[in-house]
Formats: C-alpha cells, structure tokens, sequence
C-alpha cells in the first residue's frame, strides 16, 4: 500500500516566539537541584523534665524543620501539584496547577544536558503562570514556562532523548493535529505526518526497534477538517451593541439597526441605514462573545443613486485591517482586497460575498466607509458566518431567529443562573449558586447544535476561569450527559465530570465520535449540571459554550498504532506492523490504556477482547500472547515496572480463567516467572494510578514501595489480618507483602493522591505529581519528644482508631458543653519505687490492646511490661470523655464528661484508679451532680499533701454543696468544700505555692463575674484576680510565667469566637496582640526553658519560650498545632493532621517533672565541680588551721609566755642562729615536760621560759 502523504515531517508550528528562547540556560546539569535547608532549632532545654510528650487529635505529626512544609489539606478540588520528598519525610510542594496532571517525563538533550520536566495534564496554569495543558518546569529554579499552542487535556508524555522531542498525547488540538503532537528540540511545536488520531491518547512508549508507540481509543489516524457545507453557522448581530458615525439625519434612515437581520435587499425607510451626504461614515458593532468569522455577507443600498463604493473591515479589539477575497459581480473574476474593498451597485447583484483570508478570533468589527456612489453611502444589510459550529448558555448568542434556520442552534437554562460579564473570556457565560444539599436539580443548562452534516465530531466543553471572577474558592464540580446519535448510529451516551476550579479558561473535550445531524424527530444536546454530593458551602457553577468540531480520519485502527520517527510520511500499510496488527484483531471499540516495554516485548493494557486475550497482553517479535490465565476480568488502567514484576491496576477481580483470587482491583505479575500475584487482597474500588516511592520503612533503611490511588475506601481482609480503611489511597510494601498501614513501623504519613513520578536525573530531586497531604510520622493521638541529640519525635505504641472502618461513622465524638472532644486529651507519667513505669493517655478515642481488646477513652502503656497497653476494664460508658487526669501515690484521678457504674455506685465526673492494683479504688468517692451537664475539666493536688482539688462544672460531691472547685482529702477518703463564695465554670487550675491555688474560667466570686481567682487554703477565701476584668472571656488554658509563680499567661475564647492570650505580671493582664488568626483555639499554654537565649522582650525572660498547643492559625503561615513564642512572634514548631486530611489539634504537653524554670544550659562540668569543692574544702582547712594557730598564740599570752633570748656566738653568724642544744643546756627535758598530762597550771603559776 502507498502511503498516504498526510504532512511533512518539517513542518512547523508558529506559536509567535522564538522557542529557542525558552530553553536557554535550561540545560541543567543532572547535580544541580533545588535544595531545602533545615530551620534553625527551637533550643528548647527539657533536659530536667524527663520523659515528655505531646497528647492532642491528629494521626500524621511533624517538627516543623522545613519552610515548605504545611498542615495544609490535599486538594479535594481537582488541582493538583509537583511535589518532593523533604528529608524529614514529608512532601514539599513545589508548583500546583489548577487541575489534574497526568504525565511528566525528564526531557533529556542529546547532549545530556537536562531541559527541565514536561508537565502535562488538563491544567490551565501552573504555578500561577498560564499554561494550556502542558509546561516546562525547571527542576533548579522551579521556573515554570508555558508551552503554547495547544488547547485540550494532554494525557501521556514519551521524552526521546535520541531524537530530542517530546512526544505528546491526550485530548486536545494542536496547530493541524488532534490528540498527538510533538515539540522538537529547541525549535517548538511540530506536525506529525499523521496528523494524529481520531480518538484520545492514553499511552506512548519506545519500542525496543525505537518505534514509537501509542495506544488510546481511536480507530484511525487524521485531524480535524471543515464541515462540508462552509460558512455554516450566522454570527447573531441582534445581540451586539451597534452604533455609527456619520449617520444621516433623515428620520427612517438614521438607525444602524435597520441592517440587522435584514436579508432581502429592500431599500426604505427603516430598511436602509444612510450616511450623511457627501460624508464617510462607519457602522460599529460589539459583541459579548467571540468569533472567528469566514464570511461578510454585504447588501448594498441604491436608493436615490446611492450607495457604499468603497469600505474596509477591521477586527476589534485586534485593530487589524482584514485581507478579503470576493468574485467581482461584473467579470466573474476571483480579486482580493484590504484598506479600499469595492461594493458593486450592479442592480442585478443581490448581495455581494466576502471571504476571509486569516481566520482570527474578535468580539467586535468596524465597516468604514470611504467613497459612495451618488450623494452619499449606505447599506441595506450585512450578515456574518462562521464555520465553528458553537452552541451557547446564553441563547442571545446563538443563531438568529430571523435567519430563517431550519434548526437553529439554542441554549435553555433553569435555575438561579445570572450573566456574569466576560472580563479575560472569550464569551459572557452564566453563574449559578447553588447549595450542595441541592445541587444536581438546583441549575441545569442544555446546549443545543445545529449540526447539518453526521459524521465524527469532536465535541468540547468552554470553562471560564475562576480568577477573572473572584470565585476560585467556591466552584466544584459539574455533571456533563448528552445524546449524540440515534437510530441505527446510535453513540454511546455523554456521560462525564468535569471540575471547574480552573484559574484561566479550558477546553475539555467531552465526547469524540459520531454525531447525528438535527431534524425535526433528533437534536443533539449536551446538558450541564452541578454534580451531586459535594463538600462545604454554596458551590458556584458556570456554563458557557460547546463546540462541535468534524474530523476527517484515516480508518482501519483499533487503539494502537506504532509510527516510525525515522519516516517522513506516515505508514499506513497497518498489517505490516504487529503492534497496529494486535489493535486491529481486537474486538471494535478497543480502548488501550497502558504500555510497559520490557526487553523486546510490549505489553498493552485496557478494555479489549483479542481472540483468547483479555484486557491485558504481550507482543513479541509478531505475536501476541495472553498472559497465564488468559488476562484479566476488567479494564487495566494502569501498569508500572519494577525489575521483574509488573503491577497491575483496574477495574478487575480475577484473571480470565478465574485462577488467582484475591486480585481485586491490582495485581503482580511475575516477568520471570509468568504468574500473578495478589497484594493481600486488594482493595474494594478500581485502582486508577500507581505510583513508586522510596520509604524508610524499617529505620534508616529506605526501599521502594508502591503507592495505589483511586475511588476506592478499603483494604479488603487477607491472611488474618482485618479490612482497614483506605479512602482513595494506599501503599504496598514489597519487602513484608503487606500494607504499609498493616505495619508497627515509624513511616511517613501520606494521604491523598499520586498520580505520576519523575526523577530530574541521577542524583537529582525525586519529582511527583498529585494531591498530598504528608507529615513526617504516621502517629495517632500521642507522640514522645527526644531530647538527646536534635529535637525529634517517637512513636507511642498506641493503636488508636480515630477513623473505625465503614460502615459506621468516620470519627468518634463526644460533645462537652457545646464542643466536640475528639482524641487524646491529656497525659500523665506515673514511677514508683516498684519498678512501675507507665503512662496514662486519656481523652475520647477507641483503641486497640496488644490482645486485640477495644479499649474506649483511658488506656495504660506499661514500659515495664514491654508497652503492653491495656484499659480501665468494665463500668465506665463508652460515651464518657476524660479532660483532666492527675496522680498522687498510687491513684490516678481521671476527670472530664464521665458516667458510668462501679461496685454499685453511680460515677459522674470523676474516678479514682488504683495504678499499683490496676483496678478501680475499692471506695470511689461520692458522684459529683448537678443541674447541667457535670464536667470535671482540672485537677491539681496541693503541694506537700494529700489534698486534691477538682474543678469543673459541677454543684454537689454526693451531698455535700460544692459549687465549681471540691477538695478530696485523700488520707480521710472524703470530699471538703474549699471555702464559699466561688461559682461558674473552672477551665484550668494551677497551685502557685503551697497555699495558694489560682483558677480561671467562667467564674463567680462573691456573685462577681471573673476570669481569675485564687484561693488561700489557710483562711478558706476565694479573691478575685486585680484587672481579670480586662480579660475578654473565660480562661481555658493557664501556666505559670515563672518559679515564684507569681505572673501567668492565660488564654482562651473571647465572646466574638477569637482567641485571646494574655499576661498576667502580678498586677494587671497585658495581651499578646492580634498576633492569631481568627480560627485559633488554644487548648493548653508551657512555659519552657531554653539552651540558648533570644532577644530581650517585656513578657518573656532571654532563657524562656512559651509553647502553645492547640488548632493555631499563624498569619503568613497557615495551620500549626504547637507553636513557640518569643514574646514577640509565633513560630510553628509541630504540624499535624487528622482524618479527613484535616488540621489536626495539640491538647496538652507532658513530662514526667515540672522543672520548667531552670535550665541545664548554664550547669558546670561534673569535673569542673569536683575541683571547685575541693579548693572550697582546702580552703576551709586553711581557715580553721590559722584560726587555730592565733587563737593558741592569744592562749600563750594570756598566760604570760615571753619570747626567749638569743646570744650571739664567737662565730661570727648572725644572733639569730645559735646551737640546737643551746636550750637544752638551760632547761633540762624532763623539766619541761613534767606538766604534760595535767590540766592546766595554777592560777599563780608561769610557764617555764622557752
């Protein structure tokens, strides 16, 4: 067969700059890649508080380490983004696009260097940067350059670094191409030879024989054409705004509307518009939508001799004089014209045609008029065609009416729809508002074509961008249906959803294939509707316009077509090719969805019956084969290699022969081996993307794992181990053949999506694209701090279910005087000299025991006993939700919103738990009651007794009255009323010494409202706090600010929702400022010592920080759950997420000590001491022993002891010397030594002479 020369290879396309531009300075060595260098260290000193931890509602936790890193939610929108992995395990976002992206590969020189990373996708800007579909990225700057000339969805990438071009699949139009395309080198834009297919890409792949590959659903080659019959569709002049200059005065003749819709040439009054005599003129309309016209249709006037001679025609807002071609009415000959275009006034010459030479798009045109015949020019008429056959919302702008069109296009709408102006659109378009509850019946518009000729349409759908109309943060998501053909062409039906969250205008094409022409008995439609089911607020929806477009195609394919790049003219001899061959044998309508190459074989996956071949083969050399067990049951969406294994995605159960069970929705298969493999047992939803990552799976040693996304919600049971949710996302792990998820691993948390991977060369950034939400640990509900070596955080061995597997609700809640409590709450550490080492976690949560007991609300880690963790036991009701817990000896006290039943006896706020029995105290005290709801909320024992005091919202402890704070004496096991006088709320409670208790909330003193009070145990009197007034609301959250415990902070919840933090310096409250957002929620306040000091400020010493917990909204940051004050700014110092990708909250830090007011960072070596109290000691010494020496000096002259004399010697030495034996010449021994041994001598005796 010859073949069929469709365009040069050469062929380029102008795209209106100098691409070569685009790629200077681009080349890149592989090295050299944007880089993230860690924040500085908070210098937290908690090196004298032993063990310590955090405690709130999250299950993905982070040290904030990194600038890129965020609490943000993966986008629920359709955009989605170029990530990276930061060392820290979570994932930075390095560009988001504005809707999907579905390809990315490194485009790679000939000459090694690195161009940057093809993006693609159905986007329509990238980084803020417009882009249609598809964009370069720069892996070292994170440059984004657009790539123009496209408009559509770009679905599939090959990066050929022999050839140096991308070749480029999808949806879309491109120069004289449809749905295939490649960009060449440092040129731009070129042709095919084959002009693309008739049907969507969804694959391309290099052959081992370096053919290139594609596979799709498309059954011929060719591109989109001109319908038949030309200059089909009239351009609606009755809805433009049309005005003139130069215009008669003669009443009749004055209006420029009298052209309008006016095709039968008639000259008159109110027919005819004339210029004023002997005066050029013009005629002016503007539009609310845009064209691309092909033809002027012109009635001339000749009324009293007169008419327009001369005219010219000039595209608005372009302001480019078009160039015409036209038949002369008197030759016949063929002519062209721009400036000066003539107008017969033959009378035999109805009208007179004008064709366009350029075809360019406006919205507004101008016919001026420069030379008349007679006394002046006029005209009677004018019409304007086009051959885009277009369907709008806003009927106005479809055909007109009075065109005498047997089906003319049409646009219905009902709903709350409103036109919205076009701004940077090419068209006005509607705006609806509807609420989500409603949405799918709220609003509906139905596009009518008026399609004249059947055949092959592309049809597609315009989205105007958010941006130009402020409505980015409340579009969501439509429902696109329509019916294209009927009788025995009967098409499948339109049936699609479309997000409309796109910054700048898109094309979407919704459907290609047949479409009927319109008749009396069928009309093409295609309507639009919100989709139902969507999340948060009144959603807005826009509907603007479709396009139908004919294409002209080259049939005999059958999804897969193999193209040589090495040819200058397509091939279409299609039996030559074994690839093209294996499309063709295939049942009609095939739709190939993947290609993996392997070696010399390449294997095809999608919905396909091929002789005993489903849905998945191998071609090698000229045959295809089936893989074992004959394929699969479902579509294969998706394949990806990992050395000899393929993994599998789709819309399967099973292999044909139902052989291999437990492959539900994603499977292995052996290369090596020819067999499948399940992973576990699947997942209960079609598996869409799969995407490899490295993980640190087991500490310090990362490996590749296999990352799963789709509309799936669970990990179906397998090999004893129990179904697990999984809403949309999942992660295998080759090594355990297990789910990460399955695993008792220190791992990453990830959720969201991943839709593709890159890698911006050997040694360069992992790339990938998709929605994520990352923290640095998968963790629930309570984490340990490290503080030897850097600041880091460990995993407690809770297995809490914060997200309990459907059906059932996704989260547990219980509500405490108005507010949801969800999560750990609050901690404690407990040691004792037995050898106990455990840690209470209590709050509102379900959990796991290492028996695979549920344990509801408390639980108990014992480190003793190898973290067994175990609960409370019976009589408490699952309902119940623990807020304070506190210990002394061996009881826990555990108070919050708590019921239940022990030994017969009611509970109600508060239990006693015996920690050293391990089970409840024998005698629990007297329920607490009252009018509202009881709520135990603090608890604090007094130093240095065994008083414990319980504040809430409560009124009586059994029947004893004791409003808000009581006191259990602990040795007398009985409850005492802490004085009179309080009443209210209590939030928080903190002893500053021994005798003084302060408590804030919603309190009463003495019928006074306050924020603050303290309590003196020794006079049983409750005070309120000097300037509690200026406190905006009650106080949820307080710490002491220093070791006297004579200044606090406070914070809390003002009466307008907002947060609050304060001072209190011993005198008066003094507020942080407006230094948090509006949605902040402070649940606890530390102040903590630090190892190295910051800049002096008014509230807070140079060693100290105050940490605040809690759901934070940081200006310029967004979301935090811990951040660290310096007394003049908040910096994030732990992120934190929960179910349903939300921000997750910290409740409380916790340690094992309370020595938060002194720090090591000042401490002397142990050497050091050690030599500093021996020179103290020696220093001592020498003190008593001169002290000594005078006070024995004194003794001796109290005494009367005189100095003996010396006499000189005939020597010659000095007087001062003489003979030892001198004195024993003078006084013998044993004279004196006769006293040693008595007392003393007598009063009257004298010492002998010396």
């Amino acid at each position: 067969m010859r073949p069929l020369q469709v365009s040069a290879w050469t062929a380029r396309v102008a795209v209106g700059l100098r691409w070569s531009c685009v790629f200077v300075g681009l080349g890149v060595p592989w090295s050299d890649a944007l880089s993230f260098d860690p924040l500085p260290s908070p210098s937290l000193d908690l090196s004298n508080l032993g063990r310590v931890g955090l405690v709130g509602d999250f299950n993905a936790i982070s040290l904030y380490n990194y600038r890129q890193q965020s609490e943000d939610a993966f986008s629920s929108n359709g955009s989605q983004s170029i990530l990276t992995p930061l060392p820290n395990g979570a994932f930075a976002t390095l560009a988001t696009a504005d809707a999907d992206i579905q390809a990315m590969c490194p485009f790679v020189m000939k000459n090694g260097a690195l161009a940057g990373i093809i993006v693609a996708g159905n986007f329509t800007s990238l980084a803020g940067v417009e882009a249609q579909g598809v964009a370069l990225f720069n892996a070292t700057s994170a440059q984004v350059t657009p790539l123009p000339g496209i408009s559509g969805k770009v679905a599939a990438l090959l990066c050929d670094q022999d050839t140096n071009r991308v070749y480029v699949g999808g949806e879309f139009r491109g120069a004289n191409s449809t749905n295939a395309i490649a960009w060449l080198g440092q040129t731009g834009w070129t042709n095919l030879p084959f002009a693309g297919f008739n049907g969507p890409v969804r694959a391309i792949a290099k052959a081992a024989t370096g053919q290139i590959v594609f596979a799709g659903a498309f059954d011929g080659l060719g591109n989109a054409t001109g319908p038949g019959p030309k200059d089909q569709q009239i351009i609606n002049l009755g809805s433009a705004n049309i005005t003139a200059h130069g215009t008669t005065t003669t009443a009749g003749f004055d209006d420029p509307r009298n052209l309008v819709c006016k095709t039968t040439g008639t000259d008159g009054p109110g027919n005819t518009w004339r210029l004023a005599d002997h005066t050029p003129g013009a005629f002016r309309a503007e539009f609310r939508f845009g064209f691309r016209p092909t033809k002027l249709r012109v009635w001339n006037t000749r009324l009293e001799g007169r008419g327009t001679k001369v005219f010219r025609f000039t595209a608005l807002p372009l302001n480019g004089i078009m160039n015409l071609t036209f038949t002369d009415p008197g030759s016949g000959a063929n002519a062209s014209c721009d400036a000066r275009c003539p107008l017969s006034n033959d009378g035999d010459a109805k009208f007179q045609d004008f064709r366009f030479v350029n075809v360019v798009g406006m919205s507004a045109f101008q016919i001026d008029i420069s030379d008349w015949y007679g006394s002046g020019g006029g005209l009677d008429g004018i019409e304007i065609f086009q051959d885009d056959i277009y369907a709008f919302a806003i009927n106005d702008f479809n055909e007109p009416a009075c065109a005498n069109v047997g089906f003319a296009a049409n646009g219905t709408s009902t709903g709350p729809w409103a036109v919205t102006p076009s701004r940077n659109s090419s068209s006005e378009y509607l705006t609806a508002h509807v609420a989500p509850f409603q949405a799918e019946s709220a609003a509906r518009a139905v596009f009518t074509p008026n399609i004249r000729e059947p055949g092959n349409y592309s049809v597609t759908l315009y989205t105007p961008g958010c941006l130009q109309d402020d409505s980015c943060a409340s579009r969501g998501q439509v429902n696109i249906t329509g019916t294209m053909a009927t009788g025995t062409r009967q098409a499948g039906p339109v049936a699609t959803e479309l997000f409309q969250t796109n910054n700048f205008d898109k094309y979407d094409q919704i459907y290609q294939g047949y479409v009927d022409a319109s008749t009396g008995a069928f009309r093409p439609t295609v309507t639009l509707t919100p989709s139902a089911g969507q999340d948060g607020g009144n959603i807005t929806v826009v509907a603007q316009r479709v396009r139908f477009e004919l294409l002209a195609t080259t049939g005999g394919l059958n999804g897969l077509y193999e193209f040589d790049p090495n040819r200058a003219l397509a091939d279409t001899a299609f039996a030559d090719s074994a690839i093209d061959q294996a499309g063709i044998d295939s049942e009609p309508g095939a739709r190939m969805n993947a290609l993996i190459v392997v070696d010399q074989a390449t294997y095809f996956g999608g919905n396909f019956t091929h002789g005993n071949v489903s849905n998945i083969a191998r071609i090698s050399g000229q045959q295809t084969t089936a893989l074992t067990g004959g394929g699969l049951n479902g579509e294969v969406h998706v394949m990806l290699r990992q050395d000899q294994r393929l993994y599998v995605g789709g819309d399967f159960t099973n292999t044909s022969h139902s052989d291999t069970p437990g492959l539900n929705h994603v499977a292995a298969y052996s290369i090596a081996n020819a067999s499948w493999q399940a992973l576990g047992a699947g997942v209960n939803g079609r598996v869409d993307e799969i995407v490899p990552l490295s993980l640190n799976v087991t500490r310090g040693n990362a490996e590749t794992v296999v990352s799963l996304s789709g509309p799936f919600d669970q990990l179906l049971s397998f090999g004893g181990q129990a179904a697990v949710a999984a809403p949309g996302f999942a992660i295998w792990v080759p090594s355990r053949q297990n789910w990460l998820s399955n695993l008792d691993a220190d791992t990453p948390a990830l959720s969201g999506r991943l839709t593709m991977s890159a890698s911006a060369g050997p040694g360069g950034l992992p790339l990938f694209a998709g929605s994520l939400s990352s923290q640095g640990l998968a963790a629930a509900g309570a984490v340990g701090l490290l503080v030897s070596g850097p600041l880091s955080l460990e995993r407690y061995p809770l297995r809490l279910q914060a997200a309990p597997l459907l059906p059932g609700p996704r989260r547990r809640a219980a509500t405490v005087n108005g507010q949801n409590v969800t999560g750990v709450v609050t901690a404690a550490f407990y040691e004792s000299s037995r050898d106990r080492n455990i840690t209470v976690f209590a709050g509102h949560f379900t959990a796991k025991g290492r028996d695979g007991s549920t344990i509801d609300n408390l639980l108990f880690v014992n480190h003793s006993n190898t973290d067994t963790v175990t609960g409370l036991g019976p009589g408490i009701s699952g309902d119940s939700a623990f807020l304070a817990v506190d210990i002394y000896q061996d009881v826990l006290y555990a108070g919050g919103s708590v019921t239940g039943q022990l030994s017969g006896a009611k509970v109600n706020g508060l239990i006693l738990y015996d920690l050293a029995a391990a089970n409840y105290v024998s005698s629990p005290p007297p329920a607490f009651s009252g009018p509202g709801e009881v709520v135990v909320t603090a608890i604090a024992q007094r130093p240095s007794s065994g008083e414990v005091y319980v504040g809430g919202n409560f009124e009586l402890a059994g029947s004893l009255g004791c409003p808000s704070v009581c006191v259990y004496n602990s040795p007398a096991a009985q409850w005492n009323r802490p004085g009179t006088g309080l009443g209210g709320s209590v939030g928080a409670m903190a002893w500053a010494s021994h005798d003084k208790l302060v408590v804030g909330g919603n309190l009463t003193v003495n019928g006074t409202a306050t924020s603050m009070a303290s309590y003196d145990p020794r006079s049983l009197r409750w005070t309120g706090f000097d300037g509690a007034a200026s406190v905006p609301g009650p106080v949820t959250a307080l710490s002491p600010a220093d070791d006297l415990i004579s200044t606090f902070w406070v914070a809390g919840a003002a009466a307008n929702g907002s947060a609050f933090l304060m001072k209190y310096d011993g005198t008066r409250f003094h507020a942080v400022g407006d230094s948090l957002g509006p949605s902040t929620r402070i649940r606890s306040l530390q102040v903590l010592p630090l190892s190295k000091p910051h800049q002096a400020t008014d509230l807070l010493r140079i060693d100290q920080t105050l940490l605040v917990a809690g759901q934070l909204e940081l200006p310029g940051f967004g979301n935090a759950s811990v951040a660290v004050f310096n007394g003049t700014t908040f910096t994030p110092l732990v992120l934190s997420t929960t179910d349903g990708d939300a921000p997750g909250s910290m409740s409380q830090f916790v340690s094992a000590k309370h020595d938060f007011f002194s720090s090591s960072a000042h401490h002397l070596a142990v050497g050091f001491v050690v030599l500093i109290g021996l020179a103290i000691a020696l220093g001592l010494i020498f003190l008593v022993v001169v002290a000594g020496i005078l006070l024995e000096r004194r003794r001796r002259r109290r005494e009367g002891y005189m100095l003996a004399p010396t006499r000189p010697r005939a020597t010659g030495r000095p007087t001062a010397m003489f003979e030892k034996n001198d004195n024993l010449r003078r006084i013998p021994p044993a004279h004196l030594f006769s006293s040693l041994g008595r007392a003393g001598g007598s009063p009257g005796s004298r010492a002998p002479m010396i």
